[in-house]
């Protein structure tokens, strides 16, 4: 067998060349070089891509790039042949210190709104939610230095309390798509941050050319406080009653009581099996006043907590959850999902929910608020079983 020629050089690039193809489609490099330009060798956004790719073959550090980049080919991955010791630490740090100093959110914003445009995402519903980042150190800083944000101890969604932490605020469109985010202390609260995007979203959306009242604002149910209801005006948004919240029990119990539900089904997007038959969900639409005024409310009603129950209690357990039925069962199942109070947003908020019953969403987190890709409408509950 003849010998391979020596000017033939191999290199494993595995699902780089993939990468690189989105970073295309997007402009990655010429969004960088437009907004941060440099006169160094190597162009920032050149040096950005390098970045991504770098952290997306499954390297875990941000340094070190000559390295990774000895054995790929440059001119494949980058666009042009780039020698790897140009991709020095220095070379990485002066482009990391160029782009926080023109704003990494701005640069971050820019290329969603490409994204959208380009991959034709959905708008109309954005979903906000906060997630913690724990980190190992002391992290001492001096009172006077002006950070961006305070790594200290806080509410640990990681269920590490022993860890200082950083939160990171997203705000995300079609299902789970980021459009922005920003780093927040460690210890700054949900319901603060929500009322801090909400006097900034309009003008952030208007970016996507969202304009106000075209979009229904999702939240968890940190958004329910004074402030944020009233900052919300005639926004329309979707979020979760706390139970905290006397109208909360009082909408289950009277829901409960009238037992007058409409069957929404079975709204994953899995099939049902017979070890994990699929949660079915009921629904009854009411009216709660909170701080003076009427927000539309939709009970809903999910037989997985009576499940759950069940296994925990064992056979006994369930003959006598069995038996009890009725209210006490009801208002353990049930949750209350609060929308906007005036007709027009009811009428926006009916079509989501109409949707919903046709598309389906997920078991976990909420359900019955996040518009998933239509599919034929889910089959009853007493139906679904046998699936």
């Amino acid at each position: 067998m003849q010998a391979l020629s020596p000017a033939i050089e191999v290199y494993p690039v595995h699902h780089l060349p993939i990468l690189k193809a989105y970073a295309d489609q997007l402009g990655l490099v010429s969004l960088i070089n437009h907004y941060v330009p440099t006169e160094m060798g190597v162009d920032a956004g050149t040096v950005v891509l390098a970045m991504v790719l770098d952290t997306l073959s499954g390297r875990s550090p941000l340094y070190r790039l000559e390295e990774c980049f000895a054995q790929q080919d440059t001119e494949l991955l980058l666009g042009k042949a780039v020698p790897p010791q140009a991709l020095n630490d220095d070379t990485a740090g002066r482009v990391l210190d160029r782009l926080y100093d023109f704003g990494t959110m701005r640069l971050f914003t820019a290329c969603a709104v490409r994204a959208t445009t380009r991959f034709g995402l959905e708008r109309r519903y954005v979903h906000f939610d906060t997630t913690s980042r724990s980190v190992w150190g002391d992290y001492h800083f001096a009172e006077t230095q002006d950070l961006p944000f305070q790594v200290t101890y806080g509410y640990s969604k990681d269920k590490r309390p022993d860890l200082k932490q950083f939160v990171l605020s997203t705000l995300c469109v079609d299902r789970a798509v980021p459009i922005w985010g920003k780093p927040e202390d460690g210890n700054a609260s949900d319901k603060t941050l929500n009322t801090t995007l909400l006097s900034e979203i309009a003008a952030l959306l208007a970016q996507y050319g969202v304009q106000p009242g075209a979009y229904i604002y999702i939240a968890d149910a940190a958004l329910v406080t004074e402030d944020n209801l009233a900052a919300l005006g005639d926004t329309l948004f979707i979020t979760r009653l706390p139970a905290t919240y006397s109208e909360c029990g009082r909408v289950i119990a009277e829901a409960v009581a009238r037992n007058q539900w409409e069957e929404v089904g079975v709204l994953a997007q899995t099939p049902p099996t017979q070890h994990r038959p699929g949660t079915c969900y009921k629904v009854a639409e009411k009216v709660v006043t909170l701080y003076g005024k009427p927000y539309r409310a939709v009970v809903v009603h999910s037989r997985s907590s009576r499940s759950t129950a069940a296994k925990a209690l064992g056979a006994r357990g369930a003959s006598l959850l069995d038996h009890a039925g009725g209210d006490h069962a009801c208002h353990r199942e049930a949750g209350v999902f609060l929308s906007c109070r005036c007709r027009g947003c009811s009428r926006a908020a009916a079509g989501a929910a109409e949707r919903l019953s046709s598309g389906g969403g997920g078991d976990r987190g909420a359900p019955a608020v996040w518009p998933w890709p239509a599919k034929p409408k889910a089959p009853p509950c007493d139906q679904s079983a046998a699936v």
